[in-house]
């Protein structure tokens, strides 16, 4: 059953045990804090560098390599210390089909999305912010605390791959996030992001936070899962 969990780590995104001395080179280091589906804060850490894009789930024991230029996804559980590897083109195929049917038939209706600038600011973290709000037909939806001090280098072309990844076939449904991520790409990145949704009026909570943003050399074993952990054949998809 292990080999199922790793697959399932996958959907959730998303070292050194090589013997010679890696190769480096630049790259970036994002530490984050999400809300999971209990409500409860997690710490995530997302490793960038040229075509490879790496995440760690440190409370849940797994990690997810992705590397376009090789067309590859390594879903690592490091609790059983295993990992399946397959190709990224027909993982984001499959996933993409598997969307589709369980979407739901009846579409939402599209929404006007403003940004707002409140003219608020503050130092969270060490960054820098100003606080944008979002607003969805006049509905106040998000906040985020957005800082122009940082240079992310090729993180958002990396970002970028990802976010087109089923794009092709969710072109209605991801049109609104798409749309605010647009809109608040003028103000740079969001360091907070709270959510107006999740309480029905009781005010907002925090859903995101980076905490931490470190530019430096990562060793090519970053992106190759541990040399002394089995590699599992994953199931056939069933259709």
């Amino acid at each position: 059953m292990e080999h199922r969990r790793l697959i399932l780590c996958g959907f959730v995104g998303i070292l050194t045990f090589l013997s010679f001395v890696p190769l480096a080179w630049p790259g970036l280091i994002v530490e984050e804090v999400h809300r999971d589906r209990e409500g409860r804060m997690v710490r995530i850490v997302r490793s960038y560098s040229g075509h490879q894009f790496r995440t760690d789930h440190p409370e849940g024991g797994v990690s997810t390599i992705i590397d376009f230029e090789g067309d590859r996804l390594v879903l690592i559980d490091h609790a059983s210390r295993s990992y399946v590897e397959i190709r990224y083109s027909l993982w984001e195929k499959e996933v993409a089909e598997r969307l589709k049917r369980s979407a739901p038939r009846v579409k939402s209706r599209e929404r006007r999305i403003t940004v707002i600038r409140t003219g608020e600011k503050a130092l969270i973290n060490g960054f820098p912010t100003e606080k944008i709000e979002v607003r969805a037909d006049g509905e106040l939806i998000e906040e985020n605390w957005m800082t122009r001090e940082v240079d992310l280098g090729g993180m958002e072309g990396v970002m970028e791959r990802v976010a087109r990844s089923f794009a092709k076939e969710f072109k209605t449904e991801m049109k609104e996030g798409r749309e605010i991520y647009e809109k608040l790409k003028p103000f740079g990145i969001p360091i907070l992001t709270k959510d107006y949704t999740l309480t029905y009026g009781l005010g907002p909570i925090p859903v995101m936070e980076i905490k931490k943003i470190e530019r430096r050399a990562l060793g090519s074993d970053l992106f190759l899962p541990p040399a002394d952990y089995q590699r599992i054949l994953p199931e056939p998809s069933k259709r």
